[in-house]
């Protein structure tokens, strides 16, 4: 059985692929972000009515944090969900030019005559109400921000910028940013084989302590409260595991012992998360400091094989259906032909993706520990969606993600529509 997806063109033939940037708020209403590789233009920040079918822009992210006319680097991503609190959506801006050093997707340290290097970063926030977008904070060293959570509770931000990976907190009621420094050696600007680390692209609060939690490529576990010092590690558990594989945490090319994704269960009171390249679904109960492995979450065809999946950082399209008892996640799987499967790279120089593979969509229902592939992802001329690494589930009966596209003979990534299967 295969999916047949529905795509969207939201207008902007610059679109590049997008991590994270998508999330359904209080109104109903999808918002995503399309990234650009442009060293002016923006990313673009969208609406889509699911009852109307209608898509509208919010505005350029460059432009949103009021540096469109200054000929610097611009604001060409965002790579973060957004977080709601008080008829706000908070989230984060991202660098989308890079500059091209040692093979590897750097931090431009030498932009093109006439232009500034990036200025950093912003801390955002759109009123639902009101469509205003609000410039709150730009994060320092003119880093971007990489990954983000929100404690909505209580009313911080926290956040990992890059490439450098700093610790970053912010306190929406006392507007302060404070900057807790390195938390992985030099993390993504460091040298491979030596202080290069990967950087981890998902943090998770508890909301009954307020207590942030995130990885490391060494597997640790890190912690922080708001007015520490500094940030702490758990001494009791970590993810250095046999099933997620062997790694060398200084090498570029995965997720090394990071999770990829994490989410918080509001009744298990428990994070949820996925380890990239293996695709093992696991508990982690912060109060006990436990680990335990709950089942392998790759696309049927990958257990079947027991190889790893093309994107070996694995996937961010991970996360709670609105029933809150079932995780939908969108995962890779090998294509197959004259029945051999198809074989990518066995290195690569930098990025995530080894070869071509197809989209599956795969449930995990917790109550009764019941795993689902839900088979391929199709668009309706039979093309595949590719570098998939988002995801919203709708009450309506509808899934989004964001995905690479053909539109006018140009690969483009854009709004992704795919029926739900469980409803």
């Amino acid at each position: 059985m295969a999916l047949t997806a529905h795509r969207y063109y939201s207008g902007f033939e610059l679109a590049h692929d997008v991590y994270n940037a998508l999330s359904i708020a209080s109104d109903g209403n999808v918002y995503y972000v399309l990234s650009s590789e442009d060293i002016t233009i923006g990313g673009h920040f969208y609406r889509y009515n699911p009852r109307k079918d209608d898509i509208r822009l919010i505005g350029d992210l460059t432009e949103l944090c009021g540096e469109g006319g200054d000929k610097v680097i611009g604001q060409g991503k965002s790579h973060v969900q957004f977080y709601e609190r008080g008829h706000r959506l908070y989230f984060a801006t991202h660098v989308g030019f890079y500059e091209q050093i040692d093979g590897m997707d750097r931090l431009p340290v030498d932009p093109p005559d006439g232009y500034g290097l990036y200025p950093g970063g912003h801390i955002l926030a759109y009123d639902l109400e009101t469509g205003d977008c609000i410039d709150l904070a730009k994060l320092p060293n003119g880093e971007g921000m990489v990954s983000m959570t929100m404690d909505a509770v209580r009313g911080h931000i926290y956040g990992i910028s890059w490439p450098t990976g700093h610790f970053i907190h912010y306190d929406l009621e006392k507007d302060i940013l404070k900057d807790h420094g390195p938390i992985s050696h030099r993390g993504e600007a460091g040298t491979p084989g030596g202080d290069f680390r990967v950087l981890c692209r998902s943090l998770v609060t508890d909301p009954r302590t307020g207590i942030v939690y995130f990885s490391n490529a060494e597997g640790d576990i890190l912690y922080y409260r708001a007015g520490d010092e500094e940030v702490g590690k758990l001494e009791n558990v970590h993810l250095r595991l046999d099933y997620f594989g062997t790694y060398d945490p200084t090498q570029p090319g995965d997720m090394a012992y990071n999770w990829r994704k994490v989410f918080w269960h509001p009744t298990e009171e428990v994070v949820y998360g996925v380890h990239g390249n293996s695709g093992y679904l696991f508990r982690f109960d912060p109060h006990k400091q436990k680990i335990t492995l709950v089942e392998r979450l790759t696309s049927e065809p990958s257990r079947k094989s027991g190889f790893f999946d093309q994107f070996s950082y694995g996937y961010l399209g991970f996360t709670l259906g609105p029933d809150q008892e079932t995780i939908y996640y969108l995962t890779g799987g090998p294509i197959y032909k004259n029945n051999r499967r198809v074989k990518g790279k066995d290195q690569i120089a930098k990025g995530a993706a080894r070869g071509l593979e197809n989209l599956h969509l795969v449930t995990y229902h917790l109550p009764t520990d019941q795993y689902q592939d839900h088979g391929p992802v199709f668009y309706e001329d039979g093309s595949r969606p590719t570098y998939v690494n988002s995801i919203a589930v709708g009450q309506e009966g509808y899934i989004y993600t964001l995905a690479r596209m053909t539109h006018q003979g140009k690969t483009i990534q854009d709004l992704v529509r795919i029926p739900d299967p469980l409803k």
